[in-house]
């Protein structure tokens, strides 16, 4: 204890020692008994004697206050059971299988959802491929018809001022 003129303080300490209460307790005392603890020059905390008896008086309504109520809760509340283990484990397995169905079905659905448009996407691609076919094969007709033109066209022999005379034909074209 500090004396201070004619006035004797506490300090935060103290004031735990004598009401044998955290901090936290005493910041719940002052808000219940509206004690604004008080500072000095150098910043410290302090509590006045008469503050601190509020704060005891306080502490001593709530502690009765919270012996009653557990007197009453226990005299009210009908005894606890131990729960039944295979009770607790057959909930677990109810609770998994749920869980495992839930999540089956949300990833059902999400695929389903993803995949809705893929059986068009493969005919599109069968059809593509089918035409890629068509066009190669084209191609392939289209050069042996000009070789055979080239070959066609080699036959011909120049003989005078834009006159040709055709060659016996070689029966070397491929067809």
């Amino acid at each position: 204890m500090i004396a201070n003129s004619n006035n004797k303080i506490l300090l935060p300490n103290d004031v735990r020692k004598l009401l044998n209460v955290d901090n936290r307790e005493i910041i719940e005392l002052c808000k219940k008994t509206s004690v604004t603890p008080k500072k000095d020059r150098r910043g410290q905390v302090y509590f006045s004697i008469d503050e601190v008896k509020k704060l005891r008086n306080a502490k001593s309504a709530l502690t009765g206050r919270k012996m009653e109520t557990r007197e009453k809760t226990t005299t009210t509340l009908p005894a606890m059971t131990k729960p039944n283990s295979q009770a607790v484990v057959n909930g677990l397995l109810d609770t998994l299988n749920q869980m495992e169905s839930n999540i089956t079905s949300s990833m059902t659905k999400i695929i389903d959802e993803k995949l809705e448009g893929m059986d068009d996407v493969v005919l599109e691609l069968v059809r593509c491929k089918t035409e890629n076919e068509n066009l190669k094969n084209k191609v392939n007709e289209l050069n042996k018809e000009n070789f055979k033109l080239k070959n066609i066209l080699n036959s011909f022999k120049p003989l005078i001022a834009g006159f040709y005379i055709k060659k016996e034909e070689e029966n070397n074209i491929m067809l």
